[in-house]
């Protein structure tokens, strides 16, 4: 596999970059913590009563998932993993990684954290099931999983294909919870901040793809891996705390 160095000034800055994204996740889940009410939502099941056929009985609560718990939960993940890429002996195989143009770590935490958004923002449009919530929380970690495969075994200006079957299993979550919000058929509305959580969150989702899209045809400045990785470092930040503060201005405002 080939490697590319990367100038010693520039991993510094990209050390740097990782701390202070940390510190800024950190900061960001403690004050939803801190400032956050009790907002909580059921996780629901129905089982069977009889034979199979027979119908489901009704459905019931499992238990509740905190909102405040749930959006620290995917801010304190994104945080653990920028220490740990910040740490020596992290940064070692971080750098090592990046010079053969892909970041291992980066899919791992976004396999559990985009997963949990996922689930949350699904709660929000009224999906309670447990086993609805645990194939969107899969599917998503699928999707992400393949972007790992990508950069495990494709090089830049090769194929797509771990791509492209990434995001069809990733569009899956979106069309699900599409539905659940239009609510065909029935008269009441989402209110307003659960539209703008899907809208802003598809997109910002969406740009994930087409940064990696990008790097991959070598496009301008996509060309140099690390502009790409710095992409992505942005991006996560303002996917993750335009989630957070708009749950919290809709649901955890004290």
């Amino acid at each position: 596999m080939t490697t590319s160095a990367i100038a010693p000034d520039r991993l510094s800055r990209l050390r740097r970059t990782n701390l202070l994204l940390g510190l800024l996740h950190v900061a960001q889940g403690a004050a939803v913590l801190a400032l956050g009410n009790g907002f909580a939502l059921p996780v629901t099941g129905s089982f069977m009563t009889g034979p199979p056929g027979s119908g489901l009985g009704t459905a019931r609560t499992l238990f509740h998932v905190s909102f405040a718990v749930g959006v620290a939960a995917f801010l304190f993940v994104s945080a653990a993993a920028h220490f740990l890429i910040a740490s020596p002996r992290g940064f070692r195989r971080y750098t090592a990684n990046l010079e053969r143009g892909r970041n291992d770590a980066r899919w791992f935490e976004y396999s559990i954290s985009a997963s949990v958004m996922i689930v949350l923002i699904a709660m929000l449009t009224g999906i309670s099931d447990v086993a609805a919530l645990g194939a969107l929380f899969a599917a998503t970690a699928a999707m992400i999983f393949f972007g790992l495969v990508q950069e495990r075994y494709e090089r830049p200006g090769g194929s797509l294909l771990p791509f492209w079957l990434g995001s069809l299993i990733g569009a899956v979550p979106w069309v699900v919870i599409g539905v659940y919000l239009v609510s065909p058929g029935v008269a009441a509305e989402a209110p307003g901040f659960v539209y703008g959580i899907y809208v802003s969150l598809f997109v910002f989702f969406n740009s994930f793809a087409v940064n990696m899209w990008l790097q991959y045809r070598k496009v301008g400045r996509w060309s140099d891996y690390v502009y790409g990785e710095k992409v992505y470092a942005l991006l996560s930040l303002i996917a993750k705390s335009l989630l957070a503060w708009q749950v919290f201005a809709g649901t955890l405002a004290s």
